[in-house]
């Protein structure tokens, strides 16, 4: 492994802790001596990582500093243009837009070498079937993504109207924290006031929705962990 993979592979590390994690386990999981571990830590930190920390205390990675596109492996590339065409293919059409418009950026900063294997990317997405309730061209709930994808990050309720599976209409008021894309359908994840409870409401079941200035009274993050656990899903 040269030295440029192993300082890419020792912030990926630090980048999973939210707390100081110990030398000592850094290096092990790395595969180096501790004195191997506390150099490429100086020099991360002579580079502008914002690594805090001393030896018996810990180290955490604090947010604002990013590694250059081309530390990216080949499969870290190929990774990122695969998910991207997912996107393209089955996300509304402003996320679409956004994973085009990534892709861009990144081939724009990258070696020569690098963006032809970009470019050039064998991994494609098959098709799937029509997404539930398209007509004209357009993804049912389209034009609703963005508007909950804003609320979600903004942590605010929503109010909506929706026609379940059986056909009756009934106003909520949600508080949106996760929105799940599937092959036939989009799923947003929430808390709803009048039920008490978790509930799943399929985007091309909304018949209208407005952002509501109230921002909701838990974080998004807590209730994301507590949905998970719920349902039986692996935190991550």
């Amino acid at each position: 492994m040269s030295r440029a993979e192993r300082l890419l592979d020792l912030m990926q590390v630090l980048r999973r802790h939210r707390q100081p994690v110990s030398g000592r386990s850094l290096a092990d999981e790395l595969g180096v001596s501790l004195r191997t571990l506390y150099r490429d830590i100086a020099t991360l930190q002579a580079q502008g990582a914002m690594i805090e920390g001393e030896p018996g205390v810990g180290y955490l990675l604090r947010a604002g500093f990013l590694l250059p596109p081309l530390m990216f492996t080949e499969e870290e590339l190929e990774a990122l243009v695969l998910g991207s065409r997912w996107v393209v293919d089955r996300g509304d059409s402003r996320l679409g837009g956004a994973a085009r418009n990534a892709l861009a950026k990144i081939a724009a900063v990258l070696p020569p070498d690098r963006r032809e294997g970009l470019d050039g990317s064998a991994l494609l997405v098959g098709p799937g079937e029509p997404i539930a309730g398209g007509g004209n061209g357009v993804s049912a709930g389209d034009a609703e993504l963005a508007t909950i994808r804003t609320a979600i990050r903004g942590e605010r309720k929503l109010e909506i109207a929706y026609r379940d599976r059986d056909g009756t209409e009934s106003r909520r008021m949600v508080w949106p924290f996760a929105l799940g894309f599937f092959d036939r359908v989009r799923v947003m994840v929430a808390w709803c006031e009048l039920r008490q409870s978790f509930r799943h409401f399929r985007t091309d079941r909304i018949l209208a929705l407005t952002v509501s200035g109230i921002r909701y009274p838990r974080r998004r993050q807590a209730m994301l962990k507590e949905w998970r656990a719920a349902e039986g899903i692996p935190q991550r």
